[in-house]
């Protein structure tokens, strides 16, 4: 007899439900985080899933044999009665009257995860993964990231946007060159998708506006902090544009109600992790020729690099969007167009530049995006003007040869964004299993 769960168990927040329960009796199920053995008291850490909730008996108040056998990383189920306590987390203390041990480990931790603060190098933390991910710390970064994808999802639906999902694997890569992963596809050659690119493009000629929260692949030989060879972008593509400052209006529209957003989802993270949530404003914007006079004229800085931004002139642009508009976004627009994708529309005005931007974030760039070639003509005299070969691009063209509205988007490293907002030392640490040259496990 097939039985069917109609009903199933409702979710309860167990730190809201225990501190609701002041004053009353509570059974909650945990792991234990720490304990501390004071004589004939004890404390017990019980970790739940979004924080710590203190526990303590006194005596024999659970049987002797209970009392010495509770050591870190057990799976309980405690009952106790709730007392308001100024001094520890969430403001609540739980004297316990039972111990249900559901699951015991078999090996003392590697880490010590009763610490504060675990103080471990990446390499010591990378391969722990699954067990220092457990930490609070932790947990309070990929909640915030997990905030971060949830606003930008949550605002893109608002205005009008189709949540999509392309496919990532490729016959063709968005940006070309050598930095793609090659894989074998039942004999055939294919690629793991550097960008959503085409298919974005594709999609906002079918429904206007479209977004897409993926894995991207790039296989670039950098091992810097800012680098992964596998992360999460949030992409999205809009049509009917009048120029790529519709873009970048949408983005700001965007950045400004996630910003808002974490900080109403994630005040405990936030104080955690004593992190500083800007104020989204109006994002100045600067051409990057501009750009290059400025840092020349106040830093003193002569660039050698004609096609980009280097990491430290992208500290230097920040630092003075700061000083000069209170702003710690800045967008950089009009790249030179031998260096921006085949895909990137030029100016009308200048040939040489193309409708792109960049958005630099305290230091880091965290968007790419522009306005995108519409015009069937226009797109293969790009392709030919770059001597690519026009037939290896025909599954892309269609898009262009059936009548495309002017359309444009971006890219957000969704990674770098959160290393950013949170202050975090290299990328690695806003990934939770990151992929680099180095590593495939866990």
């Amino acid at each position: 007899m097939i039985e069917f769960v109609s009903d199933p168990k409702q979710y309860v927040d167990t730190v809201a439900h225990v501190r609701a329960s002041v004053g009353g009796e509570v059974t909650f199920r945990g792991t234990v985080h720490r304990v501390r053995d004071m004589s004939d008291f004890a404390f017990i850490i019980v970790r739940v899933e979004r924080g710590l909730i203190q526990c303590t008996f006194q005596g024999d108040a659970l049987g002797e044999t209970q009392r010495a056998d509770v050591r870190d990383a057990m799976v309980v189920e405690v009952t106790g009665k709730v007392h308001e306590e100024p001094r520890a987390e969430h403001g609540v203390e739980v004297v316990l009257s039972a111990i249900n041990i559901l699951a015991r480990p078999y090996e003392q931790l590697p880490v010590p995860l009763g610490k504060k603060y675990m103080g471990l190098s990446l390499d010591v933390d990378l391969p722990l993964r699954p067990v220092t991910l457990r930490h609070p710390i932790k947990q309070a970064v990929f909640r915030v990231q997990g905030a971060i994808a949830d606003g930008f999802a949550e605002y893109m639906k608002s205005q009008g946007f189709t949540h999509i999902h392309t496919p990532k694997l490729v016959a063709a890569g968005a940006e070309g060159g050598a930095n793609m992963f090659k894989l074998d596809y039942f004999g055939q050659q294919a690629y793991l998708a550097q960008s959503p690119q085409f298919h974005k493009q594709y999609l906002a000629g079918a429904f206007g506006r479209v977004f897409e929260i993926g894995s991207v692949y790039r296989a670039e030989r950098h091992n810097t902090s800012r680098h992964l060879n596998e992360y999460i972008g949030l992409d999205f593509e809009m049509a009917y544009i009048d120029s790529m400052y519709d873009v970048m209006q949408m983005e700001t529209g965007m950045l400004r109600f996630v910003m808002q957003y974490v900080k109403e989802s994630c005040a405990e993270e936030l104080a955690l992790l004593k992190a500083d949530v800007p104020e989204v404003k109006d994002i100045p914007s600067v051409r990057f020729h501009e750009a290059k006079e400025i840092m020349q004229e106040k830093y003193g800085h002569k660039s050698k690099n004609r096609y980009d931004l280097n990491p430290d002139e992208e500290v230097m642009l920040c630092n003075w969007a700061k000083e000069t508009h209170g702003s710690e976004f800045v967008f950089v627009t009009h790249f030179p167009s031998a260096k921006r994708p085949f895909y990137a529309k030029d100016d009308e005005e200048d040939k040489t530049l193309a409708l792109s931007f960049d958005l630099l974030f305290r230091g880091l760039e965290v968007t790419t995006g522009g306005q995108r070639i519409h015009d069937y003509q226009e797109q293969i005299d790009k392709l030919r003007a770059r001597k690519m070969d026009e037939t290896l691009f025909e599954s892309f063209t269609i898009l262009h040869k059936y009548g495309m509205p002017p359309h444009g988007g971006l890219g957000i490293g969704l990674e770098r964004l959160t290393m950013q907002l949170l202050g975090l030392g290299n990328v690695r640490d806003a990934s939770m299993f990151p992929r680099d040259m180095n590593r495939l496990e866990p």
